[in-house]
């Protein structure tokens, strides 16, 4: 049974100069490819769409959701040597979201990602040298004045189609991430293995429960993130940081599930399993010390006292005496505890809001 809905968002001059419908009636089909919704004018103000499915439902109360607002937006692209999708990237965020800005940060290329992405339609603020993903979206956040901003990367794994979905989810949420599957096709193993052990840890810092905490495809709002930019690191390591900062500090956060595409042919994963190990373990160290690490420390510290505790108890009945070990258990028990307490006020300090 169809539905009908009455749009009134849909004039005449949208339907001719915005191509997102074609795009939705690309996506909308069912498995013998046949429309499952139409559209038609009902005279000159308003167009009545048909819609057969749910999920064309879904899909075109995202955008209205987006459309209504009042609030500008802002796609940012951090690119790094990707002239050979920057522009395809470029062209997709443009056709299903007209009526936002698109804004390349080119992080020091040696390719044309540039000159690409400005002849694609974007405006481009581009690094003198390569500084990284978070500085990146960091020199975006200082050049966006304010509204709503979204991230995808520029190598052209993130949908742009999915961009609706999340922007739609900010009128109830203060930063939406598209979470990944995790089925094996996402990319290299290592990579896969890694996000998995560092969205359970942060899910049980956190005491949320974290889809997935690496994913850099994220919209939020411009005033919130702006108030964490003292803490963004420069490297790869923004999208946990974002997170984690957000939820720490009470926010809304929602994940929203998405399919990441596979990496187009002639591109090359920037990720290198062995020089990336070391960044891995601060990068834990990061996700312990801004989440809740009182957590971690408290226990650690808790069971070594109670150790040295129950091996003094047992060397004075035993052997009348204490030994070195146990004074060492005893100590460094201690000061696990009160170095997770000062650790503790340390994040609370860094996570002190900045307008």
């Amino acid at each position: 049974m169809r539905k009908q809905v009455h749009l009134p968002f849909l004039n005449r001059s949208f339907f001719d100069t915005n191509p997102l419908l074609m795009v939705f009636h690309c996506r909308c089909s069912d498995r013998n490819h046949l429309p499952v919704w139409s559209i038609r004018l009902s005279g000159a103000k308003a167009l009545k769409c048909y819609l057969h499915t749910d999920e064309a439902m879904n899909q075109l109360e995202e955008y209205s959701a987006v459309e209504n607002t009042h609030e500008e937006i802002t796609i940012v692209i951090p690119a790094y040597n990707e002239e050979t999708t920057i522009v395809d990237v470029v062209k997709e965020t443009r056709t299903v979201l007209p009526e936002a800005r698109v804004l390349v940060i080119d992080d020091g290329s040696k390719d044309a990602t540039a000159v690409r992405a400005r002849e694609a339609g974007a405006d481009v603020i581009s690094h003198p040298l390569n500084k990284g993903n978070g500085a990146a979206i960091k020199t975006a956040l200082r050049a966006i004045k304010g509204g709503v901003v979204a991230v995808l990367d520029g190598d052209g794994q993130h949908d742009p189609r999915e961009l609706p979905k999340l922007l739609g989810y900010l009128k109830e949420y203060d930063l939406v991430v598209g979470a990944r599957s995790f089925n094996g096709n996402e990319g290299h193993w290592l990579r896969t293995a890694g996000n998995l052990f560092l969205r359970r840890l942060a899910s049980f810092l956190s005491e949320q429960k974290i889809a997935d905490l690496t994913s850099g495809f994220r919209a939020f709002r411009h005033a919130v993130a702006a108030r964490f930019l003292h803490i963004y690191p420069n490297g790869y390591s923004f999208p946990s940081t974002s997170t984690l900062s957000f939820i720490t500090a009470g926010y809304s956060v929602k994940f929203v599930p998405i399919q990441v595409r596979r990496r187009p042919k002639l591109t090359q994963s920037k990720l290198r399993p062995f020089r990336d190990g070391f960044r891995f373990l601060t990068f834990i160290l990061r996700v312990v010390t801004i989440a809740n690490p009182n957590k971690i420390f408290f226990p650690a510290g808790l069971a070594m006292v109670i150790a040295g505790i129950i091996l003094t108890i047992r060397n004075l009945i035993m052997f009348a005496q204490f030994s070195g070990g146990t004074v060492l258990f005893l100590a460094g028990g201690i000061n696990i505890i009160f170095f997770g307490l000062i650790l503790d006020q340390f994040a609370s300090l860094r996570l002190q809001e900045r307008d």
